[in-house]
């Protein structure tokens, strides 16, 4: 895990976040970065790359539902200083492969098939059966010389079919051909342990509080 965060990674993590999501380009808060989201759970998130004043005094300040402060720090870290009001959700990780992925020669069940779509700087695998059904999607975003992978998943009943594997296969040769070798993105728990069998390693915790 990298001891010294880089904002200039963290933001363009979070642009290419935005551009995935299409929502509005994330803009400077101080130290920070905020998102102007607009859903209905999550009205805007702040995003800081450490725990630092700015995120303290933000913190004390908010008092609406549905803002999201989140930070490149520890679960305990915040909970020394946060007020109670403030719920600590699920545990985030930054990953980062700054090299090709340790991906295994893995072939595609003849049941599947591969689509592709592209919206702005956005590149979409989809993998589906032969009848159309959804199986497993994910994208990724190029943002200057980063790969910000997204939105990786794979249905229930299609999962131990090595699905995952080869869509992250197939979103790293959009990246190759575009001349992108560097791979960042946020990991769930389960996502970590998948993802550091390709070779990723831990950047940093990414811990997220609301209200």
């Amino acid at each position: 895990m990298k001891k010294n965060v880089s904002f200039d990674i963290v933001e363009k993590w979070l642009k290419g976040w935005s551009l995935s999501r299409e929502l509005p380009l994330p803009v400077k808060y101080k130290s920070g970065l905020m998102v102007n989201v607009g859903y209905e759970n999550q009205k805007s998130r702040y995003v800081f790359s450490e725990l630092n004043d700015d995120f303290i005094q933000l913190s004390k300040s908010i008092d609406e539902p549905g803002v999201f402060l989140k930070v490149c720090s520890s679960p305990d870290e915040l909970k020394s200083i946060l007020s109670t009001k403030w719920i600590i959700q699920p545990q985030g990780y930054m990953m980062f492969c700054f090299h090709q992925m340790d991906i295994p020669n893995i072939y595609l069940h003849d049941r599947y098939k591969l689509e592709f779509e592209k919206y702005n700087s956005t590149f979409v695998v989809r993998i589906v059966t032969k009848d159309g059904e959804l199986a497993s999607i994910g994208r990724v975003v190029l943002v200057d010389d980063l790969a910000v992978y997204d939105r990786i998943s794979t249905e229930t009943n299609h999962r131990r079919n090595g699905l995952a594997t080869v869509l992250m296969k197939e979103l790293e040769k959009i990246a190759l051909a575009n001349g992108v070798r560097n791979n960042f993105l946020v990991a769930t728990e389960e996502g970590k342990l998948f993802y550091q069998t390709l070779g990723w390693e831990l950047y940093s915790l990414y811990t997220s509080v609301v209200k």
